[in-house]
């Protein structure tokens, strides 16, 4: 497995975990977007010190490439001053530092492609974080007018919790108005009954139906006189209209008397 697999691997794991764990995704995003940029200077930090042991090879290759030449010298002087022993020390000396060299440029080459897969995974790396953070906003986004929505839509359907504790609270206020209606209502009902006695007046509940009693006799007694005097002046109307219907009918009678009287003159004068 590779490292960008295994960073991969590592950064779903962990991603996986925290959404069990926690329920708001938008911290989970941050979350994994941190850790991809922590996993990133991690493969930025193993490059530094892959780049570091190569320079470190390379140093060394080129102090050999130094004592490769000396030995040339070395070998060259000795062959000078006929001395073939120091001549032949000198190349095998030449030939171990050349047989380093070799290992050394094998080690040198592999830390290079090393570095190279590590720069190309890098770049890789931060083209799925420069993704990843392009996503990851536009989805913190969503969710946050998804939320936002599911807020404003609780609050219209009187769902959410605040809502529910508003809707207890005037229920609660509801039932306790109608029982203080009640209780007043009742309160109102004895009083007037008499069952309960005024605590600031001397009266009981005799003494109130005795005042109701003499409060009704007056109003009878009231009544009665006006009976009385409407009964005494239809009387006397009735009296003076018999009295102007027989003036009437006298003068009536003495009309027609009277035109008899002419009626039997003329006749008389005739014959």
């Amino acid at each position: 497995m590779g490292i960008l697999s295994r960073i991969s691997f590592v950064v779903k794991s962990k991603v996986n975990a925290l959404l069990g764990r926690v329920e708001d995704p938008s911290e989970t995003l941050d979350y994994s977007y941190e850790q991809m940029r922590d996993e990133l200077k991690d493969v930025e930090q193993g490059i530094a010190d892959v780049t570091a042991q190569r320079k470190r090879l390379e140093v060394q290759r080129n102090r050999l490439q130094e004592n490769v030449e000396k030995h040339n010298e070395q070998a060259r002087e000795a062959m000078a001053q006929d001395r073939e022993d120091l001549a032949k020390r000198a190349l095998e000396k030449k030939q171990a530092k050349l047989d380093q060299i070799e290992e050394l440029d094998e080690q040198i080459e592999s830390l290079q492609t090393t570095q190279s897969n590590l720069e190309s995974q890098k770049s890789d790396l931060q083209s799925q974080i420069e993704e990843f953070k392009t996503k990851k906003e536009t989805m913190k986004a969503r969710y946050e007018a998804a939320e936002a929505q599911s807020r404003v839509s609780e609050a219209m359907s009187g769902v959410g919790d605040e809502m529910e504790d508003v809707g207890r609270a005037i229920e609660r206020a509801d039932e306790r108005t109608e029982e203080m209606e009640a209780r007043a209502a009742a309160m109102d009902e004895l009083q007037d009954r008499g069952v309960l006695d005024e605590p600031l007046s001397d009266e009981d509940a005799i003494d109130r139906e005795l005042e109701s009693g003499r409060t009704e006799r007056q109003v009878e007694s009231e009544l009665e006189t006006l009976r009385d005097e409407t009964d005494s002046g239809e009387k006397a109307t009735g009296d003076e209209e018999v009295a102007v219907e027989e003036s009437v009918d006298e003068e009536a009678v003495e009309a027609e008397l009277e035109e008899l009287r002419e009626e039997g003159s003329g006749s008389a004068t005739r014959d």
